[in-house]
């Protein structure tokens, strides 16, 4: 019996280190490539080099890095905001609020999610173009903030959040927008957190729709900047690399500090 509990002990610790490692080595190798010469990178060397400096100089003097990672965080940030207020303010209507049709615009809206991006891009364009937002980078916001993803997972959040509260809340004299800002918000801080997770990272890494929105260099995001050096006639993969350790950062900023909050809000929890 010992032995038997010994060697499955040992799988599964050798099976978890196995994934641990498979899961790091792509940022190893990132962070080994920063470090490295292109040719260095090409030959596939795993060891750390001595040209970190000269990579980081080469892209921040040659590339625009500084510039297309403040037009990602600022796409990004007021991304997160825009559909956190919107997405959580239209699931606590679809929840809180009985109508006749209510069911029936909510399986609309889910029935919306099955509708490939693919089929949206081209009138997606022309009303972007309409709207005089061409170029702009308020048209990757504003068509981002509605999503309907975030919409359900707050929803199903907003299922297991007391109504006794708000109902008290209601004969005390208080008003729907109190109620949503001052009682709901503070007490689903987890779901919020695990909402703008997703949507930060969604937005930070967007390609697709930022390559056909923004035709500007001075308003393209990290992902484009990153797409059209590794496109060069003979890539610097050692700063391709550099800048791509770069663009993660952010991303495991925000996760890092919302990690926390990130598995009860998956969860749904509620701060009772």
């Amino acid at each position: 019996m010992k032995i038997g509990y010994i060697m499955k002990r040992i799988l599964v610790y050798a099976f978890l280190i196995s994934a641990f490692v498979i899961s790091v080595f792509p940022f190893y190798w990132m962070v080994v490539g920063m470090t490295n010469s292109a040719v260095d990178v090409i030959k596939g060397k795993m060891t750390f080099g001595g040209q970190l400096f000269n990579n980081l100089k080469i892209l921040f003097s040659s590339y625009d890095m500084a510039g297309v990672l403040l037009n990602s965080l600022k796409i990004s940030g007021l991304t997160v905001i825009g559909t956190l207020i919107v997405a959580s303010m239209a699931a606590y209507g679809f929840e809180m609020y009985s109508s006749a049709s209510r069911e029936k615009v909510y399986s609309i809206l889910l029935l919306s999610m099955m509708v490939p991006f693919a089929a949206l891009m081209i009138p997606l364009f022309r009303l972007i173009v309409k709207l005089g937002l061409l170029n702009k980078h308020s048209a990757l916001i504003l068509t981002s903030i509605a999503s309907v993803f975030i919409i359900f997972f707050f929803r199903q959040s907003f299922k297991s959040f007391p109504k006794e509260i708000i109902q008290a809340a209601r004969v005390d004299g208080a008003g729907e927008f109190s109620i949503f800002f001052f009682i709901v918000i503070p007490s689903m801080k987890s779901t919020y957190a695990a909402a703008a997770i997703y949507s930060f990272m969604t937005s930070w890494n967007a390609y697709l729709w930022p390559l056909i929105v923004l035709q500007n260099d001075k308003q393209k995001t990290v992902t484009l900047l990153i797409s059209s050096m590794s496109s060069a006639y003979f890539p610097e993969y050692g700063v391709i690399m550099a800048a791509i350790v770069i663009a993660t950062l952010p991303i495991i900023t925000v996760f890092f500090t919302l990690q926390k909050h990130f598995v009860q809000g998956m969860l749904g929890s509620v701060k009772q």
